[in-house]
């Protein structure tokens, strides 16, 4: 079954987030990219405060949008947030000269990486591969530009199905996020990947606004019935 990841920006938000049906918790700050990085203090506070509190969901969190080029940066910045506690660290991939080297630096580091390829430019179908190659736990791809629409408008569905045909065929985990909404969940389910991650759909307003408690709630039920027909 697909499970739902929800991104929070802090510990009310992952209370919300783990007591409404989110499957996998994920730390960032929308306000600041489509990767935003929480200060390390925020990402350690919500650790703490869901683990305190009995649950056992995954958590993940973002470094934040930093170039490809400034390996030093992204890698300094993996190490902070992975000593935070967090089950995962996510790292924006950019279509860049650099990002094989990136790649390369990451399944080096020792800690669990989940590469997110930016689909904005289309994918690299070869820096993919080589993602493959290296056992990253996961893979996603996402969009920077929340504005431009949703993953289903950046990628067609043979471009979906190929990215989570060969992620899967690695036996990683497959994410899709992008602006995704409630009205893309038969899409969605009928593309199953492991994960779909949600921030736009469970807001009142824009992704920048609080997360909307009801909407949060009936998305989960949705998501979690008997796949939709298509």
């Amino acid at each position: 079954m697909m499970r739902m990841l929800v991104s929070v920006r802090d510990v009310t938000e992952a209370r919300i987030a783990a007591h409404g049906g989110a499957d996998f918790i994920d730390l960032k700050e929308p306000r600041d990219g489509a990767l935003g990085g929480l200060p390390i203090e925020t990402i350690a506070a919500v650790v703490r405060a869901l683990r305190e509190q009995g649950s056992r969901l995954p958590i993940s969190a973002t470094i934040g949008d930093l170039p490809m080029h400034d390996l030093p940066a992204i890698l300094a910045r993996v190490g902070a947030v992975a000593a935070c506690g967090v089950d995962y660290v996510k790292v924006g991939i950019e279509r860049e000269p650099g990002a094989r080297a990136v790649l390369d630096a990451l399944a080096g580091t020792g800690h669990s990486i989940v590469p997110v390829f930016i689909a904005d430019r289309g994918l690299d179908v070869d820096q993919l591969a080589h993602a493959c190659s290296l056992k990253f736990p996961g893979l996603m791809v996402d969009t920077a530009d929340k504005l431009a629409g949703s993953l289903f408008d950046v990628m067609s569905g043979t471009e979906l199905r190929r990215f989570i045909a060969l992620v899967r065929a690695s036996g990683a985990m497959v994410g899709l996020a992008g602006a995704l909404r409630h009205a893309q969940l038969a899409a969605l389910q009928e593309l199953a990947p492991d994960f779909a991650g949600f921030r736009s759909a469970v807001c009142a307003g824009d992704r920048s606004g609080a997360l909307d408690p009801a909407r949060l709630r009936g998305l989960a039920a949705a998501l979690h019935a008997a796949p939709v027909a298509v």
